[in-house]
């Protein structure tokens, strides 16, 4: 899917957006689909499923942990969100609207945050020995993001 819709400032937009993404993503949405995108639309960074759940809880979503993976399970297959291996093996998830499919991902050490990084300069460039074809990069950085530098 290739829309690149302005990031989602209130909880009211993200459930806008959400709402229409999912018109497009050819399926059943449902409650638990709508509500978890458009958390993922409003998060700064990627969030385990710990951290949907507490959101949902919050907002007032009622949904138990068996529904929020298969929310989650299902907008990553339409691609409307991707899994992140965070350093600590706790998946994270982020809305994949105008991403890039292959990009990198930094996971602060300090904050244990995942960011989704794009363009970095230079470029990944290699070449693969005759015979092996290429599907799919994970590129994890690992460092301290701007904000907890700040701090320190």
């Amino acid at each position: 899917m290739n829309v690149e819709p302005a990031p989602a400032n209130t909880a009211t937009q993200a459930l806008e957006q959400a709402r229409n993404l999912l018109s497009f993503a050819r399926g059943r949405s449902t409650q638990a689909r709508l509500h978890v995108l458009a958390i993922l639309l409003q998060a700064e960074s990627a969030l385990s499923h710990v951290d949907i759940e507490n959101l949902a809880a919050q907002q007032g979503i009622e949904a138990d942990r068996v529904t929020l993976y298969r929310a989650l399970d299902w907008l990553v297959e339409r691609g409307l969100a991707h899994r992140i291996a965070g350093a600590d093996r706790a998946w994270r998830y982020n809305a994949q609207l105008g991403l890039a499919q292959q990009h990198a991902h930094f996971y602060c050490r300090a904050c244990q945050q995942v960011f989704c990084l794009e363009n970095l300069q230079p470029a990944l460039l290699f070449a693969l020995p005759q015979g092996y074809q290429l599907e799919q990069v994970e590129l994890n950085l690992q460092g301290q993001c701007p904000a907890c530098q700040a701090r320190h």
